[in-house]
């Protein structure tokens, strides 16, 4: 068994992997294996300090979880389950729902195949629930987390299209529930990060948006969840290992370097955006980083490629390529 030098997963960088597809008769599948190496690749990666991302993400819910079928997830999170019991790391994946009931039902099968926190999001109702209602379909689901053993994370992302927010009042909330193991915030607006760790220091935050990692450690938050880490993961764990240490100034110079496509993590494409310039990273020649998603156009592939291209060169004149 390898293993991080991380104590504690809520420290540390997380990265929100993607999945390789591969062409059969029947369309494109998940290449289990490809997936499942990469991932692994991943968490081999040192910081400068030594440290490695503290997690695994797989199948998140703003990712190509909305494009798989059921067995299709829970095929994937069973494969990762796999590369995370490897590395000693816990496995994170995200749900949403409809009702509190079929969120309840998730929960139960993501910890089944293997899934030790779920990042829960609001329900997908089009009418906005009240916060009670809102209470109500997260204490369903950490009672169902609580029944299988694992943790729930609550999952703030307002900016994200078609997801009600959470109110502060509820975040505190839901932040005192025993299976509430942290909070997810993802919004360039880290002053409700820090609005919630000023009244409760313990509180454990991680944020969710690449472009706000050092705002969001100022903030309070104690690690985050990257997808730009999938790509330069050398250089987002040492950005973190500075964050932790306080260490603004070198956290800066890494977060500047990274800029150009941290800015990718923040649009609606972002999985598209993000998979596309991996498999640049990769030269994926065969199409393997292929997405379920939609069509980039040709101006936003070049876009992406430049961004990309930049990225690499700061990156490399501050030594942090892999």
């Amino acid at each position: 068994m390898e293993t991080t030098t991380t104590t504690d997963w809520r420290y540390t960088v997380m990265p929100a992997v993607f999945t390789w597809l591969k062409e059969t008769d029947n369309g494109l599948e998940i290449d289990l294996p490809a997936t499942q190496k990469y991932a692994a690749d991943i968490l081999r990666v040192q910081g400068k300090g030594g440290t490695r991302m503290g997690g695994l993400v797989g199948s998140g819910t703003l990712g190509e979880n909305s494009y798989l079928t059921v067995e299709q997830r829970l095929s994937l999170l069973k494969a990762l389950s796999e590369v995370a019991k490897e590395f000693n790391v816990p496995l994170v994946s995200g749900a949403t729902a409809e009702t509190k009931e079929e969120l309840a039902t998730i929960v139960k099968e993501l910890a089944a195949v293997g899934v030790d926190t779920v990042m829960v999001m609001p329900p997908k109702t089009q009418a906005t629930p009240t916060d009670e209602e809102m209470y109500d379909y997260y204490a369903l689901s950490t009672a169902a987390a609580r029944e299988a053993g694992i943790n729930i994370m609550p999952y703030n992302n307002p900016d994200a299209a078609g997801y009600h927010a959470l109110s502060t009042e509820l975040l505190r909330k839901l932040a005192e529930l025993p299976e509430v193991t942290a909070l997810k915030i993802s919004t360039s607006d880290v002053s409700v990060i820090e609005t919630l760790t000023l009244e409760n220091e313990e509180l454990k935050v991680l944020a969710g948006v690449d472009t706000v990692t050092i705002h969001a450690g100022l903030a309070g938050a104690c690690g985050g969840i990257t997808g730009v880490g999938c790509i330069f993961p050398k250089a987002s764990v040492t950005m973190q290992e500075y964050v932790n240490a306080g260490n603004w100034a070198e956290a800066n110079k890494i977060s500047r370097a990274m800029n150009s496509i941290s800015y990718l993590d923040a649009q609606p494409l972002l999985l598209e955006y993000l998979k596309f310039a991996f498999g640049v990273h990769h030269d994926d020649a065969v199409g393997g980083l292929r997405t379920l998603g939609k069509k980039l156009t040709d101006e936003q592939i070049e876009d992406v490629r430049a961004r990309y291209a930049l990225a690499k060169e700061r990156l490399a004149a501050i030594d942090l390529l892999d």
